[in-house]
Protein backbone atom coordinates (compact mmCIF):
# COMPACT_ATOMS: atom_id res chain seq x y z
CA UNK A 1 0.00 0.00 0.00
CA UNK A 2 0.94 3.67 -0.86
CA UNK A 3 0.03 6.87 0.22
CA UNK A 4 0.36 9.46 -2.27
CA UNK A 5 0.02 13.14 -2.70
CA UNK A 6 -3.05 13.46 -5.13
CA UNK A 7 -1.86 17.27 -5.59
CA UNK A 8 1.49 15.48 -6.62
CA UNK A 9 0.47 12.29 -8.41
CA UNK A 10 3.08 12.74 -10.91
CA UNK A 11 6.08 12.56 -7.92
CA UNK A 12 4.39 9.09 -7.68
CA UNK A 13 4.52 7.13 -10.58
CA UNK A 14 6.50 4.27 -9.16
CA UNK A 15 3.73 3.34 -6.86
CA UNK A 16 1.38 2.70 -10.12
CA UNK A 17 3.84 0.31 -11.39
CA UNK A 18 3.71 -3.42 -12.28
CA UNK A 19 -0.29 -3.87 -11.52
CA UNK A 20 -2.21 -5.60 -13.74
CA UNK A 21 -5.35 -4.27 -12.53
CA UNK A 22 -6.17 -0.82 -11.14
CA UNK A 23 -9.46 -0.25 -9.27
CA UNK A 24 -10.37 2.99 -8.59
CA UNK A 25 -13.37 4.28 -6.27
CA UNK A 26 -12.11 8.29 -5.76
CA UNK A 27 -14.34 10.97 -5.60
CA UNK A 28 -15.75 13.28 -3.29
CA UNK A 29 -18.22 16.07 -3.14
CA UNK A 30 -19.20 19.20 -4.83
CA UNK A 31 -20.47 20.07 -1.02
CA UNK A 32 -16.85 19.20 0.58
CA UNK A 33 -14.48 20.75 -2.17
CA UNK A 34 -16.45 22.60 -3.98
CA UNK A 35 -17.20 22.82 -7.70
CA UNK A 36 -13.62 23.41 -8.56
CA UNK A 37 -12.36 20.55 -6.01
CA UNK A 38 -14.89 18.52 -7.28
CA UNK A 39 -13.67 18.38 -10.90
CA UNK A 40 -10.71 17.77 -9.45
CA UNK A 41 -10.72 15.32 -7.67
CA UNK A 42 -13.39 13.33 -9.77
CA UNK A 43 -11.53 14.17 -13.46
CA UNK A 44 -8.84 15.15 -13.17
CA UNK A 45 -7.31 13.20 -10.59
CA UNK A 46 -8.77 10.25 -11.80
CA UNK A 47 -7.22 10.85 -15.71
CA UNK A 48 -4.31 11.35 -13.91
CA UNK A 49 -3.68 8.34 -12.05
CA UNK A 50 -5.57 5.86 -15.34
CA UNK A 51 -2.76 7.85 -17.22
CA UNK A 52 -0.13 6.47 -14.57
CA UNK A 53 -1.58 3.16 -14.35
CA UNK A 54 -1.28 2.32 -18.09
CA UNK A 55 2.42 3.79 -17.85
CA UNK A 56 3.29 0.98 -15.14
CA UNK A 57 1.77 -1.83 -16.68
CA UNK A 58 -1.81 -2.01 -15.92
CA UNK A 59 -3.67 -4.16 -18.14
CA UNK A 60 -7.55 -3.69 -17.16
CA UNK A 61 -8.69 -0.57 -15.20
CA UNK A 62 -12.07 -0.54 -13.75
CA UNK A 63 -13.40 2.52 -12.43
CA UNK A 64 -16.65 3.58 -10.30
CA UNK A 65 -18.67 6.06 -12.10
CA UNK A 66 -22.41 6.75 -11.47
CA UNK A 67 -25.53 6.02 -13.27
CA UNK A 68 -26.74 8.94 -15.56
CA UNK A 69 -22.85 9.64 -16.33
CA UNK A 70 -22.93 11.71 -19.53
CA UNK A 71 -20.38 14.24 -20.69
CA UNK A 72 -23.04 15.99 -22.61
CA UNK A 73 -25.20 16.94 -19.22
CA UNK A 74 -26.28 19.78 -17.43
CA UNK A 75 -25.69 18.42 -14.16
CA UNK A 76 -22.06 19.21 -12.87
CA UNK A 77 -22.13 15.97 -10.95
CA UNK A 78 -23.15 13.37 -14.12
CA UNK A 79 -21.06 16.00 -16.96
CA UNK A 80 -17.80 15.46 -14.86
CA UNK A 81 -18.88 11.21 -14.60
CA UNK A 82 -19.01 11.42 -17.77
CA UNK A 83 -16.12 12.96 -19.17
CA UNK A 84 -13.87 10.65 -16.93
CA UNK A 85 -15.41 7.82 -18.41
CA UNK A 86 -14.59 9.24 -21.76
CA UNK A 87 -10.60 10.36 -20.43
CA UNK A 88 -10.29 7.39 -19.18
CA UNK A 89 -11.48 4.73 -21.84
CA UNK A 90 -9.05 7.00 -24.18
CA UNK A 91 -5.92 6.24 -21.96
CA UNK A 92 -6.02 2.72 -24.39
CA UNK A 93 -5.87 -0.40 -21.30
CA UNK A 94 -6.32 -3.55 -22.93
CA UNK A 95 -9.60 -3.77 -20.92
CA UNK A 96 -11.48 -0.91 -19.19
CA UNK A 97 -14.81 -2.18 -17.10
CA UNK A 98 -16.85 1.57 -16.10
CA UNK A 99 -19.61 0.96 -12.80
CA UNK A 100 -22.58 2.69 -13.24
CA UNK A 101 -23.93 2.32 -9.76
CA UNK A 102 -27.11 4.49 -8.74
CA UNK A 103 -27.13 6.06 -5.02
CA UNK A 104 -25.06 3.92 -2.93
CA UNK A 105 -26.02 2.64 0.66
CA UNK A 106 -23.55 2.39 3.06
CA UNK A 107 -22.18 3.56 6.51
CA UNK A 108 -20.03 7.26 6.61
CA UNK A 109 -18.10 8.58 9.04
CA UNK A 110 -19.43 11.97 8.40
CA UNK A 111 -22.88 13.08 8.55
CA UNK A 112 -25.03 14.02 5.43
CA UNK A 113 -28.70 14.73 6.89
CA UNK A 114 -29.69 14.73 3.28
CA UNK A 115 -27.81 11.59 2.07
CA UNK A 116 -28.99 9.49 5.19
CA UNK A 117 -32.73 10.38 4.88
CA UNK A 118 -32.32 9.11 1.28
CA UNK A 119 -30.29 6.14 2.15
CA UNK A 120 -32.92 5.41 4.68
CA UNK A 121 -35.88 5.97 2.01
CA UNK A 122 -33.87 3.78 -0.69
CA UNK A 123 -33.06 0.79 1.78
CA UNK A 124 -36.97 0.79 2.49
CA UNK A 125 -37.62 0.62 -1.76
CA UNK A 126 -34.68 -1.82 -2.39
CA UNK A 127 -36.62 -4.45 -0.61
CA UNK A 128 -39.43 -3.74 -3.26
CA UNK A 129 -37.24 -3.05 -5.89
CA UNK A 130 -33.67 -4.70 -4.76
CA UNK A 131 -31.95 -3.04 -8.30
CA UNK A 132 -33.94 0.04 -9.62
CA UNK A 133 -32.30 2.89 -7.32
CA UNK A 134 -29.83 1.90 -5.26
CA UNK A 135 -26.78 -0.51 -4.38
CA UNK A 136 -24.87 -1.12 -1.06
CA UNK A 137 -21.37 -0.68 -1.51
CA UNK A 138 -20.33 -4.25 -0.69
CA UNK A 139 -21.78 -5.49 -4.08
CA UNK A 140 -20.56 -2.97 -6.00
CA UNK A 141 -17.16 -4.25 -4.58
CA UNK A 142 -17.98 -7.52 -5.11
CA UNK A 143 -19.11 -6.79 -8.99
CA UNK A 144 -15.68 -4.82 -9.47
CA UNK A 145 -13.32 -8.09 -8.40
CA UNK A 146 -16.15 -10.61 -10.25
CA UNK A 147 -15.53 -8.50 -13.80
CA UNK A 148 -12.24 -8.56 -13.34
CA UNK A 149 -11.98 -12.45 -12.76
CA UNK A 150 -14.94 -12.98 -15.86
CA UNK A 151 -13.02 -13.52 -19.38
CA UNK A 152 -12.78 -10.02 -21.52
CA UNK A 153 -16.12 -9.10 -23.47
CA UNK A 154 -14.35 -6.43 -25.31
CA UNK A 155 -12.22 -3.54 -24.88
CA UNK A 156 -14.87 -1.51 -22.93
CA UNK A 157 -17.29 -2.74 -20.75
CA UNK A 158 -19.93 -0.80 -19.18
CA UNK A 159 -21.78 -1.96 -16.19
CA UNK A 160 -25.12 -0.33 -14.84
CA UNK A 161 -27.00 -0.60 -11.84
CA UNK A 162 -29.07 -4.02 -11.95
CA UNK A 163 -25.62 -5.09 -13.73
CA UNK A 164 -23.63 -4.23 -11.01
CA UNK A 165 -26.76 -6.26 -8.52
CA UNK A 166 -26.46 -9.36 -10.72
CA UNK A 167 -22.59 -9.27 -10.81
CA UNK A 168 -22.18 -8.55 -7.26
CA UNK A 169 -24.22 -11.78 -5.97
CA UNK A 170 -21.82 -13.97 -8.02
Amino acid sequence: QAVVDFERLGEHAAAFQGHDVGFCCLGTTRAKAGADGFVRVDRDYVAQAAELARAGGCKHFVLQSSRGANAQSRFLYLRVKGEVENLVQAVGFDRCTILRPAVLLCKRQESRPVEWISQQFLGVVARVFPTAYSVPVETVARAMVACVLQPGEGKVKVLENRAIHELGKA
